[in-house]
């Protein structure tokens, strides 16, 4: 362990070290995040970044007193080692480790648990109103970066903010980064204001020869602001969080500890009004392949510390093949357009950005706006997809129900990250969307059960003129894709192993699981049949009727969690239909949020996927019930 970091156990520790060891300190926080990611894999830029600016934090402000609210939270590994966690750091993502954003349940220093974006001015600013009502005194800190600036929440809270003049501080980490390169006008302004500097020395220039003026009266003195108005807004355009009530102080280099420190301690100072301070820092900071490619670093899997190259080669998955098939489509059909919310690579979109420049379409992390502006764009003739993580196309629930599936526009949506996505925990889990997306009108929902599906479901999606939903995982496909593949057709399911005794009924990647477990089957004698449903909405009700009435026995399996699911709409189909004797077991996930881990341990700890082990078990129990009743009726 690094000398100083092993001295350090609280934020009160940090206080007491100079600037010479609080740089030395950076260092060795540095090496211990940058060895430990190589490890478990996180996000290294973004933590890398904040390295000097979270010491600083840490030196002014008082936790757990004073509160500090990280937006999205996936930079505060800096933050974990300072505030006792340091010798549990290499269980960093892992199963019942420490995780990889702030958890109020882990350590009393994080006062909030966050994982998306854009969040951290309202939760601050609700702090803070809580604080005054209470009458008590401590500082509360937002601290959210230039990308998740975008977000029409953090820009709802600036501006109720600074219309409640409440004593609130906003720290802006300023990378130009989100997750890909910033976007947009708030991405031009800001860096407008990082490089004009003149705003102080023009501004005190502008005092002195106010100072040699006659001060006659109001008119003068009015005159005196409006010139200072105009400095401003001639050479740092901060005039808008001005306006919006701020203070602003800054731009300072995020990575100068004195520096961040006083300017810190001047915005913990002013009382009257809330403070936005902009520090500038460099993503990835202090690991050459991280600067040079903070995109690449920003969630990394394990690398090479030495040279940066990742441990696992890279593999085909569902996002890439996704985008290869759209490219295609979009050669033959100059109607369809992409939509990106800052994760082009990510969803996919990479070579549709490089084919298709004018219709590409990054507008920043804004969900909402993504899927209105499509709707916008369907309306209008054109044909769009939106390939948006699952756990983020919550943030616009909203507009699919209301901009897009209420007039029945065509769009395009891309459930990406869909199931279980593993060591990023409860805030990223994609377990839902099966449930709220299913009961929204005028929405057909599909899933893939492999590469090829998904392409034939892309393709059939620009066929329908409606809205349409395919969720797919993160990751790839099964080992052996499936040689079966009927043609798509709407609301339509697939029977891919007909049986008498047992249907199985199963949605997306979870097909294969399906497939195996009635492989195993098959040397106990039980013919099962496999459905994949492909649809949930429509759901194929004549086929899967047919199957549960020939078997009187129902398994379904989803990577969703079972309330609102494929087990929900298949139970609702056995109680409408009124089927009697009916035996129904559902594998999916509770209505719970699901912690960090990876996804074959958090399907274990689950219990997924049915047994064969289940299956003997109650094979015997059942032998010995008939047994029993043979007794029964022999005795009697």
């Amino acid at each position: 362990m690094s000398p100083i970091l092993d001295t350090i156990n609280t934020p009160d520790d940090v206080k007491k070290l100079n600037l010479q060891e609080k740089q030395k300190l950076a260092e060795e926080i540095r090496e211990k995040i940058i060895h430990t990611v190589s490890k478990t894999g996180g996000h290294l830029a973004s933590n890398l970044g904040v390295t000097e600016l979270t010491i600083a934090l840490h030196s002014v402000f008082s936790m757990p007193e004073d509160k500090i609210i990280w937006d999205v939270g996936h930079q505060t590994y800096v933050h974990k080692l300072l505030t006792g966690r340091k010798d549990k750091f290499d269980t960093l993502r892992t199963l019942g480790g420490i995780a990889g954003f702030p958890k109020t349940k882990e350590s009393i220093y994080d006062c909030f648990d966050t994982g998306h974006s854009s969040t951290s001015i309202s939760v601050a600013l609700g702090m803070a109103r809580a604080r005054d009502l209470q009458e008590k005194q401590h500082d509360v800190v937002a601290v959210i970066g230039d990308g998740a600036l975008t977000g029409g929440m953090a820009l709802e809270a600036l501006n109720d903010a600074g219309n409640s003049k409440t004593r609130l501080i906003v720290v802006l980490n300023d990378n130009e980064m989100s997750i890909s390169k910033n976007v947009g006008g708030i991405s031009r302004f800001l860096t407008k204001m990082r490089t004009k500097k003149f705003y102080k020395k023009s501004n005190n220039f502008i005092r002195k020869i106010l100072e040699k003026t006659p001060m006659i009266g109001n008119p003068i003195i009015l005159l005196a602001r409006k010139v200072k108005y105009s400095i401003k807004q001639l050479f740092l355009p901060n005039m808008f969080f001005e306006d919006l009530g701020f203070k602003y102080l800054g731009p300072v280099d995020g990575h100068d500890i004195e520096r961040v420190e006083w300017i810190l301690r001047l915005a913990q100072k002013e009382k009257e009004q809330p403070v936005l301070v902009h520090i500038i820092t460099k993503k990835g900071k202090g690991y050459p392949f991280a600067e040079k490619n903070p995109d690449k670093f920003h969630a990394t899997g394990p690398f090479d510390e030495a040279t940066g190259k990742s441990e696992k080669e890279k593999q085909l998955d569902y996002s890439h093949v996704m985008g290869e098939k759209l490219v295609e489509l979009a050669q033959k059909d100059n109607r369809i357009v992409a939509i990106t919310a800052a994760m082009a690579d990510g969803t996919g979109l990479a070579k549709f950005k490089e084919n298709f420049p004018d219709r590409f379409f990054d507008v920043g992390i804004a969900e909402q706006h993504a899927l209105s502006m499509a709707a916008g764009m369907a309306r209008e003739g054109l044909r769009p997809v939106v390939p948006i993580y699952s756990s983020f196309y919550q943030r616009a629930y909203d507009q699919v129900i209301h901009d897009v599936c209420l007039q029945k526009l065509p769009v395009v949506m891309c459930v990406d990250r869909a199931g279980i996505v593993g060591a990023d925990g409860e805030t990223h889990q994609g377990i839902y969307d099966l449930s709220f997306m299913q009961i929204v009108p005028n929405l057909v929902l599909m899933a893939p059960k492999d590469f090829k599906e998904l392409e034939d479901m892309l393709t059939y999606a620009f066929s329908l003129h409606e809205p349409v939903v395919i969720r797919y995982p993160r990751g790839g496909q099964a080992k052996e894709a499936f040689t079966k593949h009927e043609k798509i057709e709407k609301g339509k399911a697939e029977i891919l192993q007909e049986g008498k005794d047992i249907s199985i009924i199963a949605i997306g990647n979870m097909v294969e699981k399906a497939m195996e477990y009635a492989k195993s089957l098959q040397k106990y004698g039980k013919e099962a049949e496999v459905i994949n449903v492909r649809f949930l909405k429509p759901l194929d009700e004549n086929t899967l009727l047919k199957s549960i009435q020939k078997t009187k026995r129902v398994i379904t399996i989803e990577d969703n969690i079972l309330k609102g699911g494929l087990a929900s709409s298949v139970m609702e189909l056995i109680v409408r239909h009124h089927l009697q004797d009916i035996t129904i077991e559902t594998y999916g996930y509770p209505d719970a949020f699901i912690p960090q881990g990876s996804v074959e341990e958090l399907e274990k700890i689950y219990g997924c996927f049915p047994s064969l082990e289940k299956e003997m078990r109650k094979r015997k129990e059942n032998e010995q019930a008939r047994n029993f009743i043979k007794i029964q009726e022999r005795r009697g």
